[in-house]
């Protein structure tokens, strides 16, 4: 009976948990950590495509200087559905040449449980550059609903 408790609470994983297993988290991914560590005033339009990647909205302002739109969402979901049943029995028994006893006695238990977790994020990154093509104003707005 321990054993089976074991093997039971051990697989019930939270829709949270789950949203960690699968969010992206890698070197490459779009976050206001990033931007405010790797982008400074005075770097060139290539080392922010490099760090950056490519900006989904390129323009200029009315001095012909380039301004660079990133704008990303993301859609985040989880679920997680666990399920935990057992049961138990009794038969029936008698020693060779005498009456066979009969009985029975049975019990079981099933429990099922869900959550679903959703979220959404926007993260939105202006860079202003200079006529020489090097930053001279950054700005970002992160939400998260």
């Amino acid at each position: 009976m321990a054993l089976l408790l074991v093997i039971l609470t051990t697989g019930c994983v939270s829709a949270s948990a789950h949203r960690q297993d699968v969010q992206d988290n890698g070197p490459n991914s779009l976050t206001v950590g990033k931007v405010q560590r790797e982008i400074k005033l005075g770097m060139t339009n290539a080392q922010v495509a490099e760090i950056l990647g490519s900006p989904n909205v390129v323009t200029t302002d009315e001095q012909r200087r380039e301004v660079w739109v990133y704008d990303k969402i993301a859609s985040e979901a989880a679920y997680s559905n666990s399920g935990a049943s057992y049961g138990g029995g009794v038969g029936a028994g008698g020693a060779p040449g005498s009456s066979l006893i009969l009985g029975g006695l049975g019990m079981g238990y099933g429990k099922n449980a869900g959550a679903v977790s959703t979220t959404q994020k926007t993260l939105t990154v202006i860079i202003k550059f200079d006529l020489e093509g090097k930053v001279r104003d950054f700005a970002y707005n992160s939400s998260k609903f």
